[in-house]
């Protein structure tokens, strides 16, 4: 073989370091690698810590095994946490989408000024979680409060809200659904500017009314969009904390302590850091398991123009 053929000839060595998938992870791998260093790794510690006892102070880790996962099946303020998230993931995600819905259809209509609407609807994505928090514990304060002010006028005495044990949790639920509206009805506005004016038409001429176009055509359409809402918010309200943090610590009585308050309670308070890992795993799996169902679920019900 001369030294003209061995020069043209490409090396399987030469060929992978030329090929563009080569290239691409050249490009990306600087932040593969920060996101292996600051997201994996804290992951696979903390698994590891949550079959130990730690304190986060002391280097002495001891190996505790699956001790700490069964302390959480004898607690009952970690089962009162995921009994008060079920309860606030049952209301708050139902009552955003219901909420958002009737907002962006009546938004999808040709009414004037109707970007100051839209603009003030997605007002609420914009304010943070702590003036969100601040917002509600000015309007509901027993003595000076604008809502207990409301309430006087018609006559219904001051309530305690989120100082009440049987109030507070409904308080924040509905500050949370306040919060959220405004991404709900983004989500159903777009999903709405999809759906074909042509099948809406057709119905119209058949002898339809709008709530029956609404119910057999619109709604059926909009389902990929109620889906991705149920999944997402399902997600942000099992991990409720900045609004509980930020408003009752997880109180009165304990009647707002949720999971993920009570998993920071155990770590960065307790200082039972071993513990509050084997919770964040529940929590976890809690969470693969419920968005699974629903993937699986929302599959028979999700509809496509096309």
């Amino acid at each position: 073989m001369t030294a003209t053929a061995r020069a043209g000839r490409v090396t399987p060595l030469r060929r992978l370091a030329r090929s563009e998938s080569t290239t691409g992870w050249a490009f990306a791998s600087p932040a593969v690698i920060v996101i292996a260093i600051f997201g994996l790794l804290p992951v696979l510690w903390s698994l590891k810590l949550s079959f130990q006892h730690s304190d986060l102070l002391t280097p002495d880790t001891p190996w505790v095994g699956a001790k700490n996962y069964r302390q959480l099946f004898h607690d009952p303020l970690f089962a009162g946490a995921v009994e008060h998230t079920i309860i606030y993931t049952a209301l708050f995600v139902p009552g955003t989408m219901i909420v958002g819905l009737l907002i962006a259809v009546a938004m999808n209509r040709p009414l004037r000024f109707i970007s100051v609407y839209r603009t003030a609807a997605y007002v609420t994505m914009a304010v943070s979680s702590i003036s969100e928090g601040i917002i509600f514990l000015w309007l509901t304060d027993p003595s000076y409060g604008l809502v207990n002010s409301a309430l006087n006028v018609v006559g219904i005495s001051s309530q305690p809200f989120l100082s009440s044990p049987s109030q507070a949790l409904y308080v924040i639920v509905a500050m949370t659904i306040w919060g959220w509206t405004g991404f709900g009805v983004v989500v159903y506005l777009a999903a709405l500017q999809g759906v074909p004016a042509e099948l809406q038409e057709a119905a119209a001429i058949d002898g339809a009314k709008p709530f029956a176009i609404f119910r057999t055509i619109t709604l059926p359409l909009l389902s990929p969009a109620s889906l991705f809402l149920l999944v997402w918010l399902t997600i942000n309200a099992l991990q409720l904390f900045d609004e509980v943090y930020l408003t009752t610590r997880g109180g009165p009585l304990h009647a707002t302590n949720v999971i993920v308050y009570y998993l920071w309670d155990q770590a960065f308070q307790q200082f039972n850091a071993g513990f509050a890992a084997a919770m964040a795993y529940v929590l976890f799996l809690i969470i693969v398991i419920i968005t699974a169902i629903q993937f699986r679920i929302g599959k028979r019900y999700v509809h496509y123009s096309s």
